[in-house]
């Protein structure tokens, strides 16, 4: 990546002359600031600020947002200070820079910026070896284990408060989280798994309650691939093995379904829906099924233009194909609580399996995809948004009263039922908690913490009595 990429990545109707002149003089003071630091990879630290800026680019957020990611470290890792930035930038820059320093500098949670291992710590870590305790990367993941419930806790804690002052920052940061996943690789081994869990934790659920869906699935899987490393090669592994099979089955059925479209008088899009590897694994487990089962879902996206042609288009599926009860979902008429908005349905198909389907507009697409970035999509004249604003507010009435609750459980808490609502927390006899969505049984509980744990599994007790296995 290089600015002039970044440049060429930005859309001229979204980005005037004096937005791309403020974007390449935000890199030219980053590329100062950093200049001598380099990343894990060798590479010069630039790059990952360049990095961030272009995923925030691919959102098309207003420009000060990509100069506050092309600027994210120079406050923590350099001598620039948040008046510097104020001073060149302007207040709005350096108090999202400000927000996603907060947020980098929670206790106990990974950086994961890959900077290189110091002889200090690289002399803590050999002592360590040497005495046979465990290094200070150990204790530390150690310590998260034990305390994983206070760390998520102090985390949505602070970045909820952050959100509420200036969601932006918190784009920001899920930017910069992507890109540090993106490049893992190049951490060591006994880093890798902590900040994936990390990201699993507390980013991923983070980009979900923002809406950010594209964020939350690649932070999902890129975590997956460090935390349980054998299930994500052989099930990217099936994935590749099958994927010209599966391409041609999808182009006939978008094809039908293109011809079903047009008999009732509709013009749409029509995409086959990604498969996800971290969903096609929760899939299995929560199922317990192999992979073929889950696989053999297929599943289609459809596009229009308004809300009215979403339900026309509902009816003709349905007037084709059989509907599968207990299956259809109205999120246009009831939205989820992140303001996602899509019709839900599946069918059985001409082939008698099934055919997952959901239909949207083009611009619930959009905020389906980017979230809450997808009002801040940049135009001339910054027209007002009456939707962007009613998310804010949902965000600040969350904020009002809980601005003075300092103790973290405190706080998550008393959230968990107005933006939590739809997960439980399950506490493991060592006292860590486990993350699990509403409705998941003790099968679901043992295979979060271990598959072997999952394959063993015989009975359970919730709150000291015994319960079957499908208990939700």
């Amino acid at each position: 990546m290089s600015i002039e990429k970044l440049l060429l990545q930005l859309p001229k109707e979204y980005y005037l002359p004096q937005d791309r002149e403020l974007i390449e003089r935000a890199y030219r003071f980053a590329e100062e600031a950093h200049r001598g630091q380099k990343r894990v990879s060798g590479e010069p630290y630039i790059t990952h600020c360049l990095s961030v800026a272009s995923i925030l680019a691919d959102m098309h957020v207003p420009p000060k947002i990509i100069v506050a990611g092309l600027l994210h470290d120079t406050v923590e890792d350099t001598d620039v200070t948040l008046d510097d930035l104020s001073r060149n930038f302007g207040d709005d820059v350096a108090k999202m820079v400000d927000s996603v320093t907060k947020l980098t500098s929670l206790p106990r949670v990974s950086r994961g910026d890959q900077l290189p291992e110091t002889p200090e710590e690289r002399e803590q870590r050999e002592i360590a070896a040497r005495r046979g305790e465990l290094s200070p990367d150990e204790e530390a993941e150690r310590l998260l284990r034990s305390r994983r419930y206070d760390l998520a806790s102090e985390t949505l804690r602070k970045t909820f408060l952050a959100m509420a002052d200036d969601p932006s920052g918190v784009l920001v940061k899920l930017a910069d989280r992507l890109h540090n996943m993106r490049t893992l690789r190049y951490m060591p081994p006994h880093k890798q798994k902590r900040i994936a869990q990390e990201t699993m934790d507390i980013f991923a659920p983070l980009a979900s309650r923002l809406g950010i869906w594209q964020i939350k699935w690649e932070l999902e899987d890129l975590a997956l691939r460090y935390i349980a490393p054998d299930v994500y090669a052989e099930i990217a592994s099936s994935l590749n093995e099958r994927r010209s099979e599966r391409e041609r089955e999808m182009l006939k059925i978008k094809v039908r379904l293109m011809e079903v479209m047009e008999q009732a008088g509709l013009q749409a899009d029509i995409s086959a829906r990604p498969k996800h590897i971290n969903s096609i694994y929760r899939k299995m487990i929560r199922k317990d099924v192999p992979f073929e089962m889950v696989h053999d879902v297929r599943g289609v996206r459809i596009l229009l233009s308004t809300r009215e042609q979403c339900y026309q288009a509902l009816g003709a599926i349905h007037s084709t194909w059989r509907p599968i009860p207990g299956e259809f979902d109205d999120y246009i008429a009831a939205p989820k609580d992140n303001f996602y908005q899509s019709l839900h349905t599946a069918v059985v198909y001409d082939d008698g399996k099934t055919l997952e389907v959901q239909i949207r507009t083009h611009e619930m697409h959009q905020r389906a995809e980017y979230g809450i970035a997808a009002h801040w999509r940049y135009k001339e004249g910054g027209s007002h948004d009456p939707d962007f604003d009613r998310r804010i507010n949902y965000i600040r009435q969350l904020m009002e009263w809980r601005q003075d609750v300092s103790d973290a459980r405190e706080f998550v808490d008393s959230m968990k039922s107005d933006v939590f609502g739809d997960r439980v927390y399950v506490f493991t006899p060592r006292g860590d908690i486990i993350d699990l969505p509403v409705g998941a049984t003790p099968i679901d509980f043992a295979y979060h913490v271990h598959t072997e744990i999952g394959h063993r599994c015989r009975g359970a007790k919730v709150g000291g009595k015994l319960v079957p296995l499908h208990y939700e």
